[in-house]
C-alpha cells in the first residue's frame, strides 16, 4: 500500500471511518478490512444501503449542476468524503472553467487521495480540517485563496451533519457558515431520516454509530430546521430521489 498516491501516514487501520466505509458502499477501493467489515455487516441488516449512497451521490450532482447552471462559481464541501465518480469539481467545471471549489475532509486517507487527484487543477484544492469549526475552514489560507467570500458560494453538507450528537448544535453549525456567506449563496445538504423507519434500519444505524463514534438520524422536521429560515429551491426538502429527478431515471427502491 505504501506505493499508493491515496495512502497517507498516521491513518488507523484498526478503526473504521465514515469516508471509507461510504467508499466500500459505492464500490471503491480506498479502504480496510476494518471498513469493509462494517459495511458488510450494516448492508446485511438494510440490503438498500449501497443504493441509498448511489442515490446521494446522484443528488449531488444534480444540485452542483443546477447551480453550475445558476451561475454559482465557488463550492465548498464539507465532510467532502474519498473522491468518486463524479466529483464535485468535475460537475462544476465542466459546466464552467472557472468555478472554485475547496474540498475540506478530516479522513487521512480521502484529503490525501483528493489532493493527488487535484494535482494541476488550479482551481481546486482539498484540506483537512474539521468543518465544525468554521472560522478555522474559511480563514485557511486555501479557501481565501480560491474563494472570494464577498460572492456567492455554495456550501455542501452531503451525509454529514447526521454525524453530529445534538449537542455539536447542528443547525448552530450551519448558520455560523451562513452569517458569513454573501447574498445570493446557497447551503445544500443531504441526512438520514429516521422517520417511519424499520427496525433492522434503526439497529444498523445503532452499530455504525458505535463503530465510527456516533450517527444520529433526524426526523424530517428537524432536518428542515437545519436551515433555519432560508427559503428553500422548490422542491424544498423531499427524499433524494425526488430532488429535480432525472427525467429517465426510475426511483430507487428504499425507505
Amino acid at each position: 500500500m505504501a506505493g499508493q498516491s491515496w495512502w497517507a501516514d498516521g491513518v488507523d487501520v484498526s478503526r473504521p471511518s465514515a469516508a471509507r466505509v461510504y467508499d466500500v458502499h459505492l464500490g471503491g477501493s480506498h479502504n480496510f478490512r476494518v471498513d469493509r467489515e462494517l459495511a458488510e455487516e450494516s448492508a446485511r441488516l438494510m440490503p438498500s444501503l449501497p443504493a441509498v449512497l448511489r442515490e446521494n451521490r446522484s443528488f449531488l450532482r444534480r444540485v452542483v449542476d443546477f447551480l453550475a447552471r445558476s451561475g454559482v462559481t465557488q463550492f465548498l464541501d464539507l465532510g467532502s468524503g474519498i473522491p468518486t465518480i463524479g466529483n464535485v469539481h468535475e460537475i462544476a467545471q465542466r459546466i464552467n472553467p472557472e468555478c472554485r471549489v475547496v474540498y475540506v475532509d478530516w479522513d487521512l486517507v480521502a484529503v490525501a487521495h483528493s489532493q493527488a487527484i487535484l494535482r494541476g487543477n488550479a482551481r481546486a484544492v482539498a484540506i483537512r480540517a474539521d468543518f465544525r469549526e468554521p472560522g478555522y475552514v474559511l480563514a485557511h489560507h486555501d479557501v481565501e485563496r480560491l474563494l472570494d467570500l464577498s460572492r456567492p458560494v455554495a456550501v455542501l453538507f452531503f451525509a454529514v451533519l447526521h454525524f453530529l450528537p445534538d449537542s455539536d448544535d447542528p443547525a448552530g453549525l450551519v448558520a455560523r457558515y451562513v452569517r458569513r456567506l454573501a447574498s445570493g449563496s446557497y447551503v445544500a445538504l443531504s441526512h438520514a431520516c429516521d422517520d417511519d423507519i424499520a427496525p433492522t434500519t434503526e439497529e444498523a444505524a445503532r452499530i455504525y454509530g458505535e463503530r465510527i463514534g456516533g450517527f444520529h438520524m433526524r426526523s424530517k422536521s428537524d432536518v428542515a430546521g437545519l436551515f433555519g429560515d432560508l427559503p428553500l429551491v422548490p422542491p424544498g426538502l423531499v427524499d433524494l430521489t425526488e430532488w429535480r429527478p432525472d427525467s429517465n431515471a426510475p426511483p430507487a427502491d428504499h425507505p
